[in-house]
């Protein structure tokens, strides 16, 4: 068979030219569906995708507020902002995280509690792309490495924020509170928007209460970024508003004396300006470094101080409760002549002991032999114990409590002191319904000295003082005095609530005045001694609390007690005594006797603020009169 009879050229041929054409058909209709896909991209949906661009490009980042400073009445800077260069990282951006924090470890040396810290906030709830910090406040040499090598870590980055500083935190600690790191809790709770790119909040303390105020309002900022996130360039910004800048009522020369008075000891000073109510002096002593908390506190740090004995955390003035003692007989004063249970001029024998009946429990005085003959002034000079035991009793626990609460007693009575307890004013009620028991006439003996069930706190010791020197008059302590700014504290500060204690003779409030007056500088004052050479006259009265309680025939030995089982000595007070300037309240733990030990604490404070710093104030400003005058 010839090879010609196989082969159908012309067939081969339309063959090949269908198939030709088919794939001109596919090829087209392939370049047809990429156009029109083009198309698609770059004019119908080109907004959309030069949008999707540009985030790639261009971030919106939050700015956060620079918080507002705090100063004491005299302009005296409490806390502050101070910039601080922190190693942080964007988790999302640094991704192996266990790679880059391995090759960072490399180059800078981290401490192992820095890797467990940043860790432990890399697992807890934060917004997306969130700055983490791993290292704090870096030195030179340490920014000057990360600059070397800042190509190599990518979402790594050496950030500068201005960070919470208190330049007396020892003084302030318990007074100003401090700020700390935002934590799950607060993060649940707070204005995600406001606080975008915030990463500190007050904790405690003024910075707790004020926090709105000091706080401010978040910026934002456009910025452009490379491939790796790294800013370029800022297109567009929105400043943040500041937090407002707040005084104090608070006065760090009084502070600082109420510290150096109670040096080597522990306890409180409260310190109240009766006119305003606003406190002068809140000291707990011993104090701490608030700067610590501020980023983080070590483990180490952190248990050097929760395990002291000393207990330098417990704030005293506010949350420290103790049996007030003696420091309440003017209050009790007040109220037996009020409710008619006594008179200025009515007398009782004390043969150094009380019985509620013949043959019963003796209740002792402080003074084993007793005071004889003694009327109300006599008693509250002489501190004499068996004088209120008898008008206590007569007056009844219900009585007591009326007039004890309308000294703010049993209550947190403040406007802006965060943390403030309560203390404990028993009462029937009370006694029925935590003990199950009714109110027996010897609680009432102990109630009447302080004793007993009866708690109360430094604070609310200052502020009854504070009535006693208003005459009646109620003024709520306060810390703040004002704000710097548009705003005034009366926007931010709580409406006052307590109505004045009005007595039936308003003359009693001046007998009252004159008893206290007489524990300072009358013959047999238990304080004469603390007074003594005074160019002013003050009114006070000592306080001595049992920390234990002793047996019927058990004497009293503080050479043979534990240091810290010896009673707690207190004296409340205030001065001048005809126009009060400074109402205080002290408790030194486990000083012994409130004349020999708190009294002078408080000769101390009332010389400083009356004498010292005044003659200081005239002083520097007659410098300044004097340099004025020089300059023209």
């Amino acid at each position: 068979m010839a090879w010609g009879e196989f082969k159908n050229t012309a067939a081969e041929r339309r063959l090949f030219q269908r198939r030709a054409l088919v794939m001109l058909v596919f090829v087209m209709l392939l370049m047809s569906g990429l156009l029109a896909r083009m198309y698609q991209l770059q004019v119908i949906e080109h907004d959309i995708y030069t949008t999707l661009s540009d985030k790639n490009r261009v971030q919106v980042q939050s700015v956060p507020p620079p918080r507002g400073l705090v100063y004491d009445r005299n302009g005296e800077l409490l806390a502050e902002n101070r910039p601080v260069f922190s190693l942080t990282i964007v988790p999302e951006r640094a991704a192996p995280i266990d790679d880059t924090l391995a090759r960072l470890g490399r180059i800078i040396e981290i401490e192992d509690e820095d890797l467990k810290r940043f860790r432990k906030r890399l697992n807890e709830p934060r917004r997306p792309f969130q700055e983490i910090p791993l290292f704090y406040d870096l030195g030179e040499p340490e920014i000057a490495k990360m600059a070397v090598h800042r190509h190599e870590f990518p979402g790594v980055e050496v950030s500068a924020e201005l960070v919470r500083y208190y330049p007396h935190s020892d003084l302030t600690a318990h007074a100003l509170g401090f700020v700390g790191r935002i934590n799950r809790e607060e993060l649940n709770r707070i204005d995600p928007v406001n606080y975008a790119g915030t990463n500190y909040i007050g904790k405690s303390g003024i910075e707790r209460f004020y926090e709105e105020v000091l706080h401010g309002r978040v910026g934002y900022q456009h910025v452009e970024t490379n491939a790796r996130g790294r800013i370029l360039r800022v297109l567009e910004r929105e400043n943040p508003v500041p937090g407002e800048d707040l005084e104090l009522h608070l006065d760090l020369r009084l502070q600082r004396k109420a510290h150096e008075l109670l040096e080597g000891r522990r306890g409180a000073i409260v310190a109240i300006e009766p006119a305003t109510g606003g406190i002068l002096a809140l000291a707990s002593v011993p104090g701490f470094d608030t700067n610590k908390f501020v980023t983080g506190i070590s483990v180490a740090d952190y248990r050097e101080l929760s395990e002291s004995i000393d207990k330098p955390l417990f704030n005293r003035a506010l949350r420290g409760q103790y049996p007030p003692g003696s420091t309440i007989k003017p209050m009790m004063a007040v109220a037996a002549l009020d409710s008619g249970v006594t008179t200025r001029d009515r007398k009782i024998w004390d043969p150094g002991y009380y019985q509620l009946r013949e043959g019963g429990r003796r209740y002792r005085d402080w003074k084993r032999s007793g005071h004889g003959w003694v009327d109300l002034k006599d008693s509250v000079a002489q501190s004499c114990d068996v004088y209120f035991y008898d008008v206590a009793v007569e007056m009844g626990v219900d009585t007591m409590h009326k007039y004890l609460s309308a000294f703010g007693f049993g209550e947190d009575a403040t406007l802006d002191v965060s943390g403030a307890l309560s203390g404990l004013l028993p009462s029937d009620d009370w006694k029925r319904a935590m003990r199950n028991e009714r109110w027996y006439p010897g609680d009432s003996v102990n109630m009447g000295i302080g004793q007993g069930f009866f708690l109360a706190t430094p604070l609310q010791l200052a502020t009854a003082t504070a009535l006693v020197a208003n005459r009646g008059e109620w003024v709520e302590p306060r810390l703040l005095k004002d704000i710097r700014g548009d705003r005034t504290a009366d926007e931010f500060l709580p409406a006052e609530t307590h109505n004045p204690l009005v007595l039936k003779d308003p003359e009693n409030w001046e007998y009252v005045v004159d008893t206290m007056e007489e524990v300072m500088h009358g013959a047999k004052g238990t304080a004469r001694r603390a007074a003594r050479g005074a160019s002013y006259r003050m009114a006070g009265k000592t306080g001595t609390a049992q920390v234990f309680s002793l047996g019927q025939d058990e004497e009293y030995d503080a050479e043979e007690v534990r240091e810290r089982l010896r009673d707690h000595a207190l004296f409340v007070g205030f001065a001048p005594a005809d126009d009060p300037k400074i109402a205080v309240a002290i408790i030194v733990e486990n000083g012994g006797g409130g004349s020999s030990v708190a009294a002078p604490v408080a000769r101390g404070l009332f010389d400083a603020w009356l004498e010292e710093f005044p003659a200081a104030e005239t002083e520097q400003l007659l410098g300044q009169l004097n340099q004025t005058g020089s300059d023209h």
